[in-house]
Formats: structure tokens, sequence, C-alpha cells
């Protein structure tokens, strides 16, 4: 390792562990170890962060943070949630059913996994609770479920992941994700079915079939927007970035003019929220942008590339430890800066020993979507936390049954290539 890039890793654990903002810790490190290089650490950050954030590609990313809030205030997830209860509720323990797959219906939507825990935790953990369940339980199910909404497309950080990775396809790795995210999805509900196993919950009455129909009806023009949205961009009628913009239109339409949920002087605020987002997204981008550019500089990947080689030639083992890493890096950062950070180091590597870079895409979002329920910097975490009204320490037990099925899903994923590759492969 050399003495600059000493400079970089030291300096950035240790405003880490001062708790300074990540996108200040990337940038402020980046600058002191061009400082000790001896270039213009003024200059080169500048450069590097203009560069990071011009792209068309990354357009997309507010737009669909713009289309996910408007979502989220037009009663997008209720509906979502009256559907999922009229499929599931009729099994045994079916509310937690229901939990799972209004977060995963929600997440397809708004691409955004603390949405999905504000707005569907905000209505299913108080009835939960209501109808007996612990609220521990039904909060770390939540926190968990939640994740998949950054698997099933659209997602944002799959935006982020193929722009740092540079060739990859958007709608490829879309595509990529949707039967990977299912499986997520399937591993959480088998957690929910030992437990309501070992609990002996009992079935609702099912809901009769004019209610399944008064469900599909509600939630029917949501879900058409994840149709409209892949089906354009597989026909070629538009690019991943103008998919936003219909994505956006379609949103305000249903949240202002059919379910009429946001009024027309509530859209400042819906702006300014989105804006806000934003502009934490694209910093981190800059900034992390400009990091990667160092550690390049400084031929860190080469070097990994070499320390990994030295594990031999067996690709199962090498991702093993990278998915062992990935576990690591995501309890102390956050999705957006350790993809931009971590992809143009691992990819080489594992691309080398033959990994498609969709398949490796979904390895680090799952990977990383289990660190955003992991303490210290978990958003997912500690958001639920909030909204189901209790205490980390209260419910890290009932994280640890959800943890293990998401890591059952992630080893699957990881040796079954075909999971991620099969659906781009059709459409190839």
């Amino acid at each position: 390792m050399s003495a600059v890039t000493a400079v970089l890793l030291v300096s950035f654990l240790a405003l880490l562990a001062v708790d300074a903002p990540i996108a200040v810790a990337i940038a402020l490190s980046t600058f002191l170890a061009v400082l000790a290089s001896g270039g213009d650490p003024g200059f080169v950050l500048a450069l590097t962060m203009a560069n990071g954030i011009d792209s068309f590609t990354l357009l997309a990313i507010p737009l669909f943070v713009l289309s996910g809030m408007l979502m989220g205030r037009g009663g997008v997830a209720r509906r979502l949630i009256d559907l999922a209860s009229a499929l599931m509720g009729r099994f045994p323990g079916g509310l937690a059913y229901v939990n799972t797959l209004a977060c995963m219906l929600f997440g397809s939507i708004s691409g955004s996994a603390a949405a999905g825990v504000s707005s569907v935790g905000g209505f299913m953990i108080p009835e939960m609770v209501r109808k007996g369940y612990p609220r521990e339980f039904a909060t770390a199910l939540t926190i968990t479920s939640a994740t998949t909404g950054l698997i099933i497309p659209p997602s944002n950080i799959m935006i982020v992941y193929a722009v740092s990775a540079g060739s990859v396809s958007i709608i490829g790795l879309f595509l990529a994700g949707v039967i990977p995210g299912i499986l997520i999805g399937l591993c959480l509900m088998g957690a929910c079915f030992l437990w309501t196993r070992r609990h002996s919950v009992k079935a609702d009455a099912p809901a009769p079939w004019s209610e399944v129909r008064r469900a599909m009806a509600g939630a029917v023009p949501s879900l058409l927007l994840i149709v409209i949205a892949i089906a354009g961009i597989l026909s070629g009628w538009f690019t991943a970035t103008e998919a936003a913009v219909i994505s956006v239109a379609y949103a305000f339409l249903l949240a202002v003019v059919l379910y009429r949920e946001v009024r027309l002087d509530e859209l400042p605020g819906i702006l300014a929220d989105s804006a806000v987002t934003t502009g934490v997204v694209l910093l981190l981008v800059g900034a992390s942008s400009a990091m990667s550019w160092m550690l390049t500089t400084e031929n860190v990947p080469q070097a990994v590339t070499a320390a990994l080689g030295l594990l031999g030639d067996d690709p199962l083992v090498t991702l093993l430890v990278i998915n062992l890493l990935l576990l690591a890096v995501g309890t102390f950062m956050d999705i957006t800066p350790a993809v931009l950070i971590l992809t143009p180091i691992l990819l080489p590597v594992v691309v080398a020993q033959g990994m498609d870079p969709l398949h490796f895409g979904i390895i680090m979002i799952t990977n990383l979507c289990i660190g955003l329920c992991t303490p210290p910097v978990g958003s997912c975490l500690f958001i639920g936390c909030g909204v189901g009204k209790t205490t980390l320490a209260k419910v890290t037990p009932s994280l640890i049954p959800f943890f293990i099925a998401m890591l059952l899903g992630l080893a699957l994923i990881s040796i079954f290539p075909g999971l991620s590759t099969w659906l781009p492969g059709l459409f190839a």
C-alpha cells in the first residue's frame, strides 16, 4: 500500500469514526490524498466530481425519486396493502405475508427501501400489533421486506451501479433483479411461515371475490407503472431516463387526478423534498467518483485483483470472500457510496474470472441491502424502529431469522447465476 492510499483510507475511516457525513468523509479524505500525492486537490476534486455527475443516465434518479414521492403520498401503499391482504390474508399468519408482499409491490413502484418502511410500515405495523403479532416481529419484517424494493426494478441503486460499471445495460440490470428480488421476498415469507407454525397462528376468513376484485381495481393502475416503464424500454420506445419522465407524469395523474390524495398546493413541498433527496444522492455520486479516481490512480483495483488471485482460480472461493467483504462494508457504509466506490475495484476481479457483470451487480446490491438493516448506519433499521415505536435493542432478536432468510437468498443468487442472467438473456 502506497503512502497516498494509506492517507486516503486512514483519513476516511477516521472521519467515519467521528460520525462525519459520508459525503464529507469521502470528499475530504480524497482531498487529503491528492494533497499528499503533490497534486492540486481543489482542481482535481472539482473536476472529478463534476465529471462524475455529468451523465444523462443519472438524470433518471431525481425523476424516479419524484415519482416515488408522488406514489408514496398518493395513497398507493394503502391500495397495494388492500390487494395483498385480499390475496394473502386467508393463510395462517396472513398479515405477515401481506406485509412482505406489500413491501415488494410498493418497492417495485417507488424504488426506495426507506419509503417502503415508512409508507407500508406506517399502516402494517400497527395493524399487525392490533391483531396480536409482537411489535418487534412486525417491525423486523417490515425493515427487511422493504429492501426488496432496491432489487426489484425500477431501482435507483441499479442506475448508480450501471453508471459506475460503465458498460452495463440499465434495462439488463432491471431484468436481472426481477427473479432475485422475488426470491428474497419468498425467503422472508418462508421465515414468516416457520414463525406462524411455531406460534400456531390461525388463518383469517378468506376475502370474498367481490373484495378481491375491488382491491385489484384499486391497485392495478399503480402496478401498471412498472409495466409501462419496463415494456417501454424493452420495446425501444424510450430510454431509462425517458421512462423516468413517463413515471413522473403517470404518478402525477394517479396521485392528483385519479386517487385525488395529493392536492396541488402540496406539490411545492413534494418537489422540495425530492430536490433535497436528489442533492444528497448526487453529492454522494460526485464525491465517490473522486475517490474512485484516486483509488484507480493509485492502482488499488490491480492490487485487489492480485491479492484475490492468491486465493486460487476457484470463482466460488473468490465470490465467498467478496460476499463477506460486502456484508462487512454494508454494516458501516450506506448503499450508494459503497456501490460507487467498490464497483470499479471489484468488478474487474469477478469479470476476469468469467462472472457476468449483471450477476455481480445483483449480488452486490443484495449484500448491501442486508447492510441497510444492520447497525450502526442501517437507514431502514432506524426508520423502522421509529415507525414501529420500538428500540434497536428490542428489535434485534426478531431480525435474526430474517437475516438468515436474506443470507439464504443471497447464497442462492450467488451460486446460481441463471437466477440473474436468464431473464436478460431472453431479451438480449
